[in-house]
Order: C-alpha cells, then sequence, then structure tokens
C-alpha cells in the first residue's frame, strides 16, 4: 500500500468532490466496486489510488473533465484530457460539423457556447435576434448571458423578462454548484446584479390568446412580432477533450404556429 501525508494528494480532494456530491463513502464505494474502507484510506491519504480508479471515482462523481486532469496530477499521474484551442486544425471535424448542425436548423436561431457562455459558434436566427442592439455588446467575445440580461441587451425586447431570467440564473447557480467555476461565478455576480428594464410596453402581463407552452418559453418581441421560443441544450457524449466537454450547443425550437409562421416567412 503506498500512503500519502494527509491534508494533501488527491485525497482530500475527492473527499471534497463526494461531500459536494452529498455521496457517503458507503454509496461511493458500491458504485466504484470497491469498499467503504478503501475509500476512507483514499481520502485520508492512508492509500494512493491507482489511475484507473482515480478516474473511476471521477466518473462517479459527475467530476468535469477539466477537474479530473487535476485529480490525475494531485494523485501523481500525468493529465488524461487534453485542451485543444477550437481553430486547432485536428479540430476542423468538430468545427465543419457545428457549422452543418447550425446551418441545417436555420430558420430557427441555434448556438454553441462555452463553458462561460461565450458564443464561438452561431445561425442567422441568432443575427436576427441580435439585430439593432448597441455596438458595446457584439464586442468579441460575445457573451450570450451578457447580452440576453443586459438592459441593453435582449432584456428590453422579451416580454417574460423576470421568468426567463430567473431561468438563466438559476441554471448558472446548479453549474457554479457543480463545477465551482470562478470565471462563471464573476459571469454571475455581474449579470445578476443588472437592473432590471421598464416592464415591454406591449406586455399585457398574460398572452393574450393563451398558449399550452411544453416547457417554459422565452417570449420576446422581434420586428414588430412576438415570438415564444423553448431551449434546448445538447453536450458531447464521453468527450476526451477539456475544450470538447465545455462546448454546449443551444437551439431554440419555435413554441407556437405564429413563431413557426413568421420564421419561414424569412427562410429564403
Amino acid at each position: 500500500m503506498t500512503t500519502t501525508s494527509a491534508g494533501t494528494g488527491v485525497g482530500p480532494l475527492l473527499r471534497t468532490w463526494r461531500e459536494r456530491r452529498r455521496i457517503s463513502q458507503l454509496d461511493l464505494a458500491i458504485r466504484a466496486g470497491s469498499s467503504a474502507r478503501h475509500i476512507s484510506f483514499i481520502e485520508n491519504g492512508r492509500s494512493r489510488p491507482s489511475e484507473e480508479m482515480v478516474l473511476r471515482l471521477a466518473e462517479h462523481l459527475e467530476v468535469p473533465v477539466r477537474e479530473r486532469n487535476a485529480l490525475l496530477l494531485a494523485a501523481g499521474y500525468a493529465p488524461r484530457y487534453t485542451e485543444t484551442p477550437l481553430d486547432a486544425p485536428s479540430m476542423e471535424a468538430l468545427r465543419e460539423g457545428l457549422d452543418t448542425l447550425l446551418t441545417g436548423y436555420e430558420p430557427y436561431p441555434a448556438l454553441v457556447v462555452d463553458a462561460t457562455y461565450h458564443v464561438v459558434a452561431a445561425n442567422r436566427g441568432i443575427t436576427m435576434m441580435l439585430d439593432g442592439l448597441p455596438d458595446h455588446l457584439l464586442v468579441p467575445p460575445l457573451n450570450a448571458m451578457r447580452i440576453t440580461l443586459h438592459p441593453e441587451g435582449l432584456a428590453s425586447r422579451i416580454l417574460n423578462l423576470r421568468e426567463w431570467r430567473g431561468h438563466l440564473l438559476a441554471q448558472m447557480e446548479r453549474q457554479i454548484a457543480l463545477a465551482r467555476s470562478e470565471p462563471l461565478r464573476v459571469l454571475y455576480e455581474e449579470v445578476a446584479a443588472y437592473p432590471l428594464p421598464a416592464p415591454h410596453p406591449e406586455d399585457p402581463g398574460e398572452d393574450p390568446a393563451p398558449v399550452p407552452y411544453f416547457a417554459l418559453p422565452l417570449r420576446i418581441e422581434l420586428g414588430g412580432q412576438a415570438l415564444s421560443f423553448v431551449s434546448s441544450i445538447s453536450t458531447f457524449n464521453t468527450p476526451m477533450d477539456v475544450t470538447v466537454a465545455e462546448l454546449a450547443i443551444e437551439t431554440m425550437l419555435p413554441a407556437d404556429p405564429a413563431t413557426v409562421k413568421f420564421l419561414r416567412s424569412l427562410a429564403p
């Protein structure tokens, strides 16, 4: 048995992740095919886990890929996951695939964001939604949360802003709790502090013609037309690269017949 000093190494890090997930040592041991005694020894620094065990525990604790590298380093192993810039030649197939996906979704809006909601790709449906926003919000890198919640951004056009804002902030809170990302926390504090714009003059508080929405819609006024969308977010299964693991594809699905009709009228 290899031992390390208590309070250092991978053990305390694994214990922190286990406590964040509110999983007991016994439950984690059962999931990982180990014993509670072994998990206790690892966390207390009395036993050094194998590389395979570190990765197995990280998987069952849903540790983000970026942090799995940190666990491996703390255990004395080399990082397993690369972090390749999206514009690298080796990412060409991924970029082409994302472009094909986004273009194929038109005229409906779709975009790709990274772990801190910077927009890395978007289609013409998103461009339509951003038309007329002030230049200072459109300086690269665009940030989806900042553009949406800034009082000079889309917030001034969102008819159900309080509901949608609450949904987005809760989404960020869950991500911060899971990943403990400092850049994401800083972004959250910024956008949560934005003042709410005055209520939209065309928002009567309720839909004039109620629609049986199947999910909370984003109701937004564009070009004099009230449009409704529901959001779907997709990520990559079994990513082997930090960059890929942190990408999210958001597609906006029309939530009522009027929105479908309006968007199709814009299609070439």
